[in-house]
């Protein structure tokens, strides 16, 4: 088992946040003088999303290589001496994957509901500021 699997379905939204990320940094004086708080909850939706995301994708990693530690003949097969209970827990960390697999989804909705509240809330700010400077 030294192969270790490629998670796509984590590591390219993983990916398009930081690229997304990088693009918002590079150009982030622009992106504010034209949208301040459009573009502040757009960061807060990428680091949340890339956080939660990519967290998933290291568990995943991390889980598959601490399982093939436990296959001293590296044929992908664990049998005899190789199965003992730290390769069963090791195991049952990398199969248990229901949370990480669904993270992508899950942290896409947790993400936009934080940006959303973060969004709307520097509107209001923003209004009521407008409002008391007018007087």
């Amino acid at each position: 088992m030294e192969h270790i699997s490629v998670s796509y379905h984590l590591l390219i939204p993983s990916l398009i946040c930081s690229i997304g990320l990088c693009i918002i940094c590079f150009n982030l004086k622009k992106l504010l003088a034209r949208n301040k708080v459009f573009w502040i909850a757009a960061i807060a939706f990428f680091t949340i999303y890339l956080f939660i995301v990519g967290s998933a994708l290291y568990d995943t990693y991390y889980y598959e290589w601490s399982l093939n530690q436990y296959d001293l003949n590296k044929d992908g097969i664990f049998s005899g001496n190789e199965i003992n209970e730290d390769q069963k827990k090791a195991m049952q960390n990398l199969i248990n994957d229901s949370g990480r697999n669904f993270s992508f989804i899950t942290g896409f909705i947790f993400a936009l509901i934080v940006s959303s509240v973060i969004y709307l809330s520097g509107r209001l700010i923003s209004k009521n500021n407008k409002i008391k400077n007018a007087h």
